[in-house]
């Protein structure tokens, strides 16, 4: 991963203001900003899926789902990111006022990259552990049919399931939600030459 060169540091004002006027999305991580690497086509065809089928779904509920665009703030790491997908109850918590940045999301949905994928499963995971209202974490691989759930059971209890058969169903503990790997992985064309 690339970051910015110009000076070392950068305050989340820096950060925030720089964002404004980016051609391009980027996570601010206790004062470095790392640009994001742009999605694939199963990349974008998986989160699209999982987001319509989520939305669908909370039409008449108390849930709103947001995608890639919307950034998530997390005051105790001092870190902005753009998690693929994320899911929260009720009305959304604006950080500083910006509607462009929430602080409370219950699920957080990410699909691999092949440069992210370490991070995302390690570094993220615990990093998301820290925000009050986060009880479940979906990681969606984009270049098999593989699926790995962490669901909060209690304070510090994560469980894990794991799916990879394409007539298997993931079901969130955290809401009421069910999906197909079917559905999931919808027009993802496996072995295509794809790199991010």
């Amino acid at each position: 991963m690339q970051t910015y060169q110009e000076q070392g540091y950068y305050s989340p004002e820096e950060y925030l203001q720089l964002e404004e006027n980016a051609e391009y999305k980027s996570e601010y991580i206790n004062g470095i900003i790392t640009p994001m690497v742009g999605g694939t086509t199963n990349h974008n065809r998986i989160a699209g899926n999982f987001y319509a089928a989520l939305n669908f779904a909370f039409k008449q509920q108390d849930y709103e789902v947001f995608m890639g665009d919307v950034r998530l703030w997390i005051p105790q790491k001092r870190i902005y990111t753009y998690p693929d997908v994320m899911v929260i109850t009720g009305e959304p918590i604006y950080w500083d006022n910006r509607t462009d940045t929430i602080t409370n999301p219950i699920v957080v949905i990410e699909v691999l990259s092949d440069s992210t994928e370490g991070y995302d499963k390690e570094g993220k995971f615990q990093i998301y552990k820290t925000i009050s209202s986060f009880a479940e974490y979906v990681l969606i691989d984009k270049t098999r049919i593989y699926i790995e759930q962490y669901s909060k059971t209690a304070k510090k209890r994560w469980s894990l399931f794991e799916y990879d058969e394409e007539d298997e169903s993931i079901t969130l503990t955290s809401i009421p939600f069910q999906i197909s790997l079917a559905d999931v992985y919808n027009k993802v064309k496996f072995g295509e030459k794809q790199k991010n």
